[in-house]
């Protein structure tokens, strides 16, 4: 059996066509695999695990109905949903996982990302990174009511695309210097990441590192056989 691997869907109201080929993708593909991987910002915005809106809770049934059905499911944080918690987990069943973890898949350690930290040139974006993750201010922003944090969340968004605006593609790319050092400590030989909305394979002198692609006009996953090469693979999202 396979192992799937896909990231940065960016999940949201005003874009259903999206949540339709994602829904579409755990009825047929992932249902035969042995697991699937999430890497980060399935959603556009994450406010809290409480969170009633349909979109969430549709998801959340889905993804309960892809582990009940046998397929293992993991999830990593991405930069737009850091704010998922164990509720999240229970709820649909899957393995919360850390910001660097090495997974076995087929016979081979596999180093998994989000991709963001690996963007070491964009000094302000990982400034705001390491404050959103400080655990007593997520604690706090928990508790505050839904409303105030509908709002932080909408304001973040609409300084992030301001911010990335003006910001050179290089900067938001990532280093191939933290590339290399990442690898090297972690001892691997292949690094999947999503974040950067730059579907590739690089081959690099420690190895090899393959880029998942965003879902907007084609959905994106790598697919893992065993005695195989990963596979990038793409589809058509129709509106």
């Amino acid at each position: 059996m396979s192992t799937l691997l896909i990231s940065d869907l960016h999940l949201s109201p005003e874009r259903p066509a999206v949540t339709r080929a994602f829904f579409a993708f755990l009825h047929d593909k992932a249902r035969e695999a042995e697991a699937l991987y999430i890497l980060g910002d399935l959603f556009e915005s994450w406010i809290g695990d409480d969170d009633p809106a349909p979109l969430p809770r549709e998801v959340i049934g889905e993804l309960k109905q892809l582990s009940d059905s046998g397929t293992l499911l993991y999830f990593m944080h991405g930069n737009r949903d850091f704010m998922i918690a164990r509720r999240f987990a229970h709820e649909t069943g899957c393995t919360l996982l850390p910001d660097h973890y090495v997974a076995r898949l087929a016979g081979e350690p596999v180093l998994l990302m989000h991709g963001d930290t690996l963007c070491t040139d964009d000094v302000d974006y990982q400034k705001f990174r390491r404050i959103s993750r400080f655990r007593p201010l997520q604690f706090v922003m928990r508790h505050l009511p839904l409303k105030k944090r509908q709002k932080i969340a909408a304001d973040l968004r609409r300084k992030s695309m301001s911010a990335n605006a003006n910001k050179a593609d290089n900067i938001m790319d990532v280093s191939p210097v933290e590339v290399e050092r990442v690898m090297r400590a972690f001892d691997v030989k292949r690094l999947i990441h999503g974040h950067t909305h730059r579907p590739d394979r690089h081959r690099l002198p420690c190895g090899e590192r393959l880029v998942l692609g965003d879902w907007h006009h084609h959905g994106w996953y790598i697919e893992v056989e065993k005695d195989r090469e990963p596979e990038l693979i793409s589809f058509p999202i129709e509106d």
